[in-house]
C-alpha cells in the first residue's frame, strides 16, 4: 500500500495524530476514534492493522494491552516525495503574505486620515 493510500484516510490520519503525542494503548485510541468517527471497535482495529502493515505504526504487548507508537520512516518518505512540490505552494503563500501586508497598509493609511 502506498503511503498516500494510508494517509488518505481521515481515521488513519487521526490515529497517527494521536500517536504523535506518544505511545498509546489500543483501547484509548479506540475510544477517541469511536467517539469522533462513530465506527466500531473492529473497524478501529482494522485501521490499526493497516497502519502496522504499512509500517506507519508499531505495536508491542504490555500485559494484556497493546501499545501503539508512530513509526517515522514512512512519514519521512512521504515528506520527501512532497518536497518536490513545495515551490508551488510556497510561491502562493508568499503571494498571499504580500497581499495581506498590502491590505494591512491600506487599512492603516485609511485609519490615519
Amino acid at each position: 500500500m502506498h503511503a498516500f493510500d494510508v494517509l488518505g484516510d481521515p481515521v488513519r490520519r487521526r490515529i497517527l495524530e494521536l500517536l504523535a503525542g506518544g505511545e498509546q494503548p489500543a483501547g484509548a485510541i479506540g475510544e477517541v476514534i469511536k467517539a469522533e468517527f462513530g465506527i466500531s471497535t473492529p473497524a478501529v482495529s482494522q485501521h490499526l492493522k493497516v497502519l502496522r502493515e504499512a509500517g506507519f505504526a508499531s505495536a508491542r504487548a504490555e500485559g494484556t494491552r497493546r501499545l501503539y507508537a508512530v513509526e517515522a520512516e514512512p512519514l519521512r518518505e512521504a515528506s520527501a516525495w512532497l518536497e518536490r512540490f513545495r515551490p508551488f505552494w510556497e510561491q502562493r503563500l508568499d503571494a498571499l503574505a504580500t497581499e495581506l501586508a498590502r491590505g494591512r497598509r491600506t487599512r492603516s493609511s485609511k485609519g490615519d486620515s
